[in-house]
């Protein structure tokens, strides 16, 4: 059984959390009460989902679609070294053959502050790493520099 006063507060934290999204000017919508699609058009990331789910608040983006054949093995080790090394409280992982991006908070301290550095740590992964992700599932080099967009299905 839930603690009285539990839905109040989850829906005081889920205001909270929309507030964030407002202050910092990104483009949403609320899919429903505690998910929210963030669309981060400025660093063409888009569909960055924010899903609140006490007392943790996730956010996940699907990056790629995982191919068959021969790229998996280097694919799957090259995530596990980003984890090692370039993703401070997320983690690149595997959701229904994507890769994804998921960091989570606590929700129930949480500050604009954290909000928007796990935005921004996405979106730096992103930046970073999606070029080198997409040459390892072509096995090709990925010269060419496309516009990063990571898509998501809710």
């Amino acid at each position: 059984m839930a603690p009285m006063g539990s839905n109040s507060n989850q829906a005081e934290i889920n205001e909270k959390i929309e507030a964030y999204i407002i202050e910092l000017g990104l483009p949403f919508e609320e899919v429903q009460d505690g998910l929210w699609l963030i669309h981060d058009e400025i660093d063409y990331i888009d569909n960055i989902v924010v899903y609140h789910t006490p007392p943790v608040l996730t956010f996940r983006v699907k990056l790629v679609e995982v191919p068959d054949g021969e790229t998996r093995p280097e694919l799957y080790k090259r995530l596990l070294q980003l984890n090692a090394t370039s993703m401070v409280a997320g983690a690149f992982g595997l959701e229904d053959e994507a890769v994804v991006i998921v960091e989570s908070l606590q929700s129930e301290s949480l500050s604009q502050g954290e909000f928007q550095a796990a935005i921004d740590s996405i979106a730096l992964a992103v930046r970073e790493h999606y070029h080198d992700l997409r040459s390892i599932i072509r096995g090709d080099d990925d010269e060419e520099q496309e516009p990063v967009e990571a898509t998501d299905q809710v």
